[in-house]
């Protein structure tokens, strides 16, 4: 291992955006000697192989392990404990193993039961992405100024933290701590709700008559578009991520329930000020959102300046 790397062999399974992604980065970013790649599809690995992003592609979880110092699981959540089941007898000790899911206590409590005692599973969750999957999808700056959340246990030693903190700060991100499940509470919050939304609402659209329907496709502006770019996310990691943190989740339905009756009865009753009162309050959280550069601003890199910019997160 050179002075500027902190892993010499990182595994990643899974390469879907963000598996893709942290490639490049870790690339980019003089964070690894090696990267090994491990995915199922054979298309995904023969795209793999075609942009050159692993040094070794492999359909192999056992094979993709052997001698890597970090293993960083990028699968849908409902997949992380089968993986970690065919991983765990072949990791070697002392191994770094990670994940970046958005729901923490599922995940811990489906994986730690399959590693072994002397490898250390720090988990973590990059709050960026946008709604495109696949490895074509990735770019080595999706983590650049985003959040990136650490839950580590109880027992995890320091000095592992440590070195995925510093993989994380290496590759742009700002780096938080939190509890597990007080992440989850969170992430139901500022993502897994929103999305709920976007997907109910484009539902909404498509039981629509067909007249009616086309309209709202040929005259979508901000609002209804945006909804759309959310509900095109991965189908099946937001099923996962909806079952696997369903008590958070429900929680927030449940009080913007509320919240969406109380704005129903504002307006059947032409209660003006309570709606004014609202919407002026929201805007609040918009402005905070702005001054902590969260909101989304995208500045394509050459890789990406040919798309559309209203498809990118």
């Amino acid at each position: 291992m050179t002075d500027s790397t902190l892993f010499e062999r990182v595994t990643i399974i899974g390469f879907g955006l963000m598996g893709s992604s942290l490639a490049r980065a870790l690339r980019r970013h003089r964070v690894v000697h090696r990267v090994v790649a491990c995915d199922a599809d054979e298309h995904v690995r023969a795209t793999i192989s075609r942009l050159d992003l692993a040094d070794t592609v492999t359909p192999d979880p056992a094979e993709a392990v052997a001698d890597a110092d970090l293993v960083i699981l990028a699968t849908p959540v409902g997949a992380v404990g089968r993986v970690a089941a065919a991983i765990g007898p072949h990791l070697t000790p002392g191994t770094l193993v990670t994940d970046v899911s958005s729901v923490k206590a599922a995940v811990i409590r489906d994986v730690t039961p399959h590693l072994p005692a002397d490898v250390i599973f720090v988990p973590g969750h990059p709050v960026a992405g946008t709604e495109r999957s696949g490895p074509e999808a990735g770019f080595a700056d999706l983590f650049e100024g985003r959040y990136c959340v650490v839950t580590p246990l109880a027992s995890t030693p320091p000095e592992a933290v440590e070195r995925i903190e510093t993989m994380w700060r290496s590759l742009g991100s700002l780096v938080e701590h939190m509890d597990p499940d007080h992440h989850d509470r969170a992430m139901a919050m500022v993502s897994h709700l929103p999305h709920l939304i976007a997907y109910t609402i484009v539902s909404t659209a498509t039981d629509l008559e067909a007249d009616r329907l086309e309209e709202v496709v040929r005259f979508s502006a901000g609002g209804f578009r945006d909804f759309t770019r959310i509900a095109a996310s991965d189908p099946i990691m937001w099923r996962d991520i909806f079952l696997a943190n369903r008590d958070a989740v429900l929680e927030m339905l449940q009080r913007f329930t509320e919240d969406l009756t109380a704005l129903q009865r504002a307006i059947r009753w032409g209660e003006g000020d309570t709606l004014e009162q609202m919407f002026r309050r929201t805007r609040v959280i918009r402005r905070s959102v702005v001054e902590a550069r969260q909101a989304g601003t995208f500045r394509p890199t050459e890789e990406h300046a040919a798309m559309d910019p209203d498809t990118l997160g």
